[in-house]
């Protein structure tokens, strides 16, 4: 059997590679060259980067066999989140990877300035003695502003309230409660400006947050303060930060992150009141590893066709273990669904009912569109670029829950509408200490039967010696019968019958039996793996 390639485009740890395992082919390329990228990524299933590679449009030309893209670290800069998706190409960093790192920074960058280590150095490694010169500031007793108070500002704070800071914080997003946990008080961002003797920014960068600290911001604040950003470039204005402590309004700057990078030349950098470093808040071999191991077990995951909680480009967060299960049989749900259409769909509704109602089920509502377009687009469908393939094609979706349930402990259904107007759904659910999958219902038909790897579906009008009609045609076909149930609806005087069977039907043999008993419906569903 083949093994799954993956090719490594820059150097990561050796525990990436360990976490990777003995299951995949692991092929080293060079991310900065792109000739050789280009052919080593040709029949790649992973590729695994860091900052160096850009993943782009014309990658994923070359790359058609490409599952999931890999970043070790944080940002995603260099990978084409948009062209990823639409080639149906799952992208997956490591958020968490450098969260330690990044807060020991920041706390580093706040002790540096306050005791003004960096031109302390440099003036005694210059031969000059200048203890007078470089007298700095306790930090007991200041207070201390943290714009963001994630988990990196969060850590931020408990690491500098062991100092004797007090700590202020603004936040939209946390409560009093959580703010209190990390010995931190809520304030609105102009008494943050206005109190505190150091202030340090984590905050994502968004059009509402690029130069949040500027001169206006400037003017609210102590002449004395500090200014940290370890967290992303372009969050302070870098003009207004030059005019600021040109004109002394603030007391100095530690900044890690820039507009543009790499930056060697700003116009502050000189100035002995600033500290700076090239983006370094990641930059330990614990962050470096941690980031590596972790998107390498997202890769296995990628390739084992499950969901990934760090997948950017997937909607589907953290699967609880008892929704799991759910995600192969929805999947295979919507294949027959698809099966049972011959017209275009116009609306999909992917339910989940019973207990798993009160949980994050929404990796199902992904599972659901990848079985119905699995079978009808000559692409290949994934997680990721099912929901784009339903809104290409303008098919509205929508997940629904509820815990009213009477008969099955979950069960899942996907309904949906054609063009014409037709109504058609497909239920099913998991039974027993095996988790058996099961059709519990198609188009308002109750039934019970394995969802197995070929199935056949008919709807006629229910009149004696249709069963055996079916029975006498696949026996002459060679097609052995495993398993069989009618459903009837006798108000309407029809009735539904889906047989599993050992085999694909041979040509021709549906549309006999279809005109032998005058189906409705005549469906095959074939879900065996290829």
């Amino acid at each position: 059997m083949t093994r799954p390639v993956v090719v490594l485009a820059e150097e990561l740890s050796p525990a990436t590679v360990d976490a990777l395992g003995p299951d995949f082919e692991i092929r080293q390329s060079d991310g900065t060259d792109r000739p050789r990228l280009f052919a080593d990524i040709a029949d790649a299933d992973a590729l695994m980067v860091r900052s160096a590679t850009t993943v782009d449009a014309e990658v994923f030309g070359y790359a058609k066999k490409l599952k999931v893209v890999a970043r070790a670290g944080v940002g995603l800069d260099n990978v084409d989140i948009t062209a990823a998706t639409s080639a149906g190409v799952m992208v997956v960093n490591a958020p968490t990877s450098n969260i330690t790192s990044a807060a020991e920074l920041t706390c580093a960058h706040i002790l540096g300035l306050a005791r003004r280590i960096s031109p302390a150095h440099q003036s005694l490694t210059a031969g000059q003695w200048k203890r007078s010169q470089y007298t700095g500031i306790e930090l007991s007793e200041k207070t201390l502003g943290v714009i963001g108070l994630g988990r990196i500002g969060g850590l931020v704070a408990e690491r500098m309230a062991a100092f004797g800071m007090e700590i202020l914080a603004f936040d939209p997003y946390v409560t009093s409660a959580r703010a209190h946990q990390l010995g931190a008080q809520l304030v609105t961002l102009d008494e943050l400006y206005a109190k505190a003797d150091v202030i340090t920014i984590h905050m994502p960068k968004t059009p509402e947050t690029v130069g949040m600290l500027n001169a206006e911001a400037f003017a609210k604040m102590k002449d004395s303060v500090f200014l940290v950003n370890v967290a992303r470039g372009g969050l302070i204005d870098e003009t207004d930060l030059e005019e600021a402590l040109a004109a002394g309004t603030i007391g100095g700057a530690a900044v890690d992150v820039f507009a543009t990078e790499p930056s060697t030349d700003l116009p502050f950098f000189t100035r002995e009141n600033v500290v700076v470093t090239p983006h370094l808040g990641a930059s330990t071999h614990e962050a470096q590893e941690k980031a590596g191991v972790s998107v390498a077990r997202s890769v296995r995951l990628a390739l084992d066709g499950e969901l990934v909680p760090d997948a950017v480009n997937v909607a589907g967060g953290a699967i609880d273990q008892l929704v799991r299960p759910g995600i192969p049989l929805i999947e295979k749900l919507g294949r027959v669904l698809t099966a049972l259409s011959s017209e275009a769909l116009t609306d999909i509704e992917t339910e989940a009912a019973g207990e798993i109602a009160e949980l994050n089920v929404s990796a199902l509502q992904l599972a659901a569109l990848k079985g119905v377009f699995t079978d009808v687009v000559n692409d290949p469908v994934s997680y990721v670029n099912a929901p784009v393939l339903a809104e290409q094609r303008g098919i509205s979706t929508r997940l629904t829950t509820t815990t009213d349930v009477d008969d099955y402990r979950n069960a899942l259904t996907i309904r949906a509408s054609t063009s014409s107007g037709q109504n058609l759904s497909v239920r099913g659910t998991l039974t027993g200490p095996k988790q058996i999958q099961k059709i519990v219902g198609i188009n308002g038909y109750d039934l019970e039967i394995a969802l197995t790897d070929h199935l056949v579906v008919f709807e006629y009008a229910d009149r004696p010696g249709v069963v055996g009609a079916l029975g006498r045609i696949l026996g002459e076909h060679q097609v052995n019968i495993a398993g069989m149930q009618v459903s009837q609806n006798t108000r309407e005087g029809r009735a539904l019958a889906v047989l599993s069977v050992d085999t694909a039907l041979p040509p021709g043999v549906l549309e006999t039996i279809a005109a032998e008993v005058d189906a409705a419906l005549a469906a095959e569903v074939d879900l065996e793996e290829n």
